[in-house]
């Protein structure tokens, strides 16, 4: 399974907005420890090691582009 680097979220403002908004209260660790487990849920959702490996490897290099697609 390739990655999907196209848009893909129908509201993408609308779920950055509930992403910052629902660590507004939250310090630093606290912020970071919820984006930690948010990970790995989603993770869970997508169950696909190899994809998984190539959103990391994306992710730690976005000039990988080439080898994520």
């Amino acid at each position: 399974m390739t990655l999907e680097l196209t848009r893909n979220i129908p509201d993408p403002d609308g779920f950055y907005e509930h992403l910052v908004s629902s660590q507004r209260h939250m310090s630093d660790e606290e912020a970071n420890c919820m984006n930690a487990r948010l990970v790995l849920i989603l993770a869970n959702q997508i169950g696909d090691l190899t994809t998984l490996k190539a959103a990391i490897d994306f992710a730690a290099d976005p000039k990988a582009r080439q080898k994520a697609a």
